[in-house]
């Protein structure tokens, strides 16, 4: 859209591509976060994009929530009504039916980190600080951050993080699960557009498919996700993705799926 302020969007061979713009530290106001769910609606209705990749330009992926905001909020239902519509646009992503993947420098703080971990893939450069510091601020995160980071790394460390308000370094993040990769600095996009490249090969259903039966995975018991798995097992064999790859796999072939 033409009228965005503090993003910019692109689609390339089936990778549509979200890039945060706010110097100096890309902290998310108000609108910045709205304007990222918009662009995840025109990518999740664009049957040409697969995948997307969400990063930062500048010196930091997000650095926290635009702390200057808060000061023109005078009560305390005006600052939850905040956070449930962050929470709403990070819940959007989440549930994505196309995967998102995060690629992560510098910093991602606060509400940075809590948008990175709405995503279903971060990748990280080695030297970048995540972590949630709001009780530094006398606050808590407001954008499902106690919710996410649990199931990421933990109760324990989770409670460790948030009550010391220290951040991680990106090669301990990935060793507590938090992320999926640390990656040397500078390489963060090049290596989430690698990740990228591969999912955009794969079928488009069968893909749709593996982040909805991900998704129940963590909400359903385990005979519910079973039976929606076998459900999805048999859609999957009567596609077109099926008949393909199975196809490529008997002629010794890699498989050229169909954007249907």
């Amino acid at each position: 859209m033409s009228d965005w302020q503090f993003i910019s969007t692109k689609v390339e061979n089936r990778i549509g591509t979200i890039t945060m713009n706010k110097p100096p530290a890309n902290a998310l106001s108000q609108s910045m976060i709205h304007e990222i769910g918009e662009a995840m609606e025109s990518f999740l209705e664009d049957s040409g994009v697969r995948v997307v990749l969400l990063h930062g330009e500048g010196k930091f992926f997000a650095a926290g929530a635009d702390i200057k905001e808060f000061t023109g909020i005078k009560h305390g239902n005006e600052f939850a009504d905040l956070a449930r519509e962050g929470q709403r646009i990070f819940r959007q992503i989440e549930t994505s039916s196309k995967p998102v993947i995060a690629a992560i420098h510098g910093a991602a703080l606060g509400g940075g980190l809590e948008l990175a971990m709405a995503c279903h893939i971060r990748i990280a450069c080695e030297k970048t600080k995540l972590g949630l510091p709001e009780l530094q601020l006398g606050l808590v995160p407001g954008f499902a951050g106690t919710q996410r980071l649990p199931k990421l790394v933990g109760k324990a460390k989770a409670m460790e993080m948030l009550l010391t308000a220290e951040p991680l370094s990106a090669t301990e993040a990935e060793r507590h699960g938090l992320i999926n990769r640390s990656v040397s600095e500078g390489t963060h996009l090049e290596e989430a557009e690698k990740l990228a490249e591969a999912v955009r090969y794969k079928g488009k259903q069968t893909v749709q498919y593996i982040v909805e039966l991900l998704q129940h995975a963590e909400t359903d018991p385990i005979e519910r996700g079973q039976e929606k798995e076998a459900v999805r097992f048999g859609d999957a064999f009567e596609s077109s993705d099926a008949k393909e790859g199975i196809n490529a796999f008997l002629e010794k072939r890699k498989p050229e799926f169909q954007d249907k």
